[in-house]
């Protein structure tokens, strides 16, 4: 698998539903939707956090959960957008950062236009196919299933335990 350099991102950009969450919705009888998404993300978006890369949420669909669940891992969310490319165009302002330094994860139409604006662009294995073929990054993982951890694991060779356990950042 290719190697990616972190010193090369600025800043980290995650759709939800199908990279976060497996892009299933259970509906109750009252209505109420859940969706499942891996813990061993949580872990790696800590793994961020300490290396202060700043990273964002960016969700087509205004829902509670991407809210709960951003709010429990420390993310800011951008919700109800309609317009990813603008989005992308103003976190690259507010970061300060050029596009090409912009890693973006998504897997479906929606996110197409705007990871073509990004730098480094990557995908779970079940993302549409032309989200597939614009990516720097095909990961293995399917949507849900610790995305983030595979991507910052083997496509970018951090290692979790010198960084979060041992505090070695070697000059990250």
């Amino acid at each position: 698998m290719l190697k990616f350099d972190i010193r090369d991102i600025d800043l980290f950009v995650f759709d939800f539903d199908g990279v976060l969450t497996d892009n299933l919705v259970q509906v109750n009888q009252d209505g109420k939707e859940s969706v499942s998404c891996n813990r061993s993300d949580g872990l790696a978006f800590d793994l961020l956090r300490k290396i202060k890369k700043p990273v964002y949420i960016l969700s087509s669909e205004k829902n509670p959960i991407v809210t709960s669940r951003a709010n429990k891992l420390q993310i800011p969310a951008i919700q109800g957008v309609n317009n990813k490319v603008t989005v992308i165009y103003d976190l690259a302002k507010i970061v300060d950062c050029a596009l090409e330094k912009i890693c973006y994860i998504g897997n479906d139409l929606n996110d197409y236009s705007a990871m073509q604006l990004c730098g480094l662009r990557a995908c779970p294995v079940d993302s549409h196919s032309r989200i597939r073929k614009i990516s720097n990054i095909k990961l293995k993982t399917k949507g849900g299933h610790g995305v983030v951890r595979e991507l910052l694991e083997d496509s970018l060779g951090l290692d979790f335990v010198d960084i979060l356990y041992n505090d070695n950042r070697s000059e990250l």
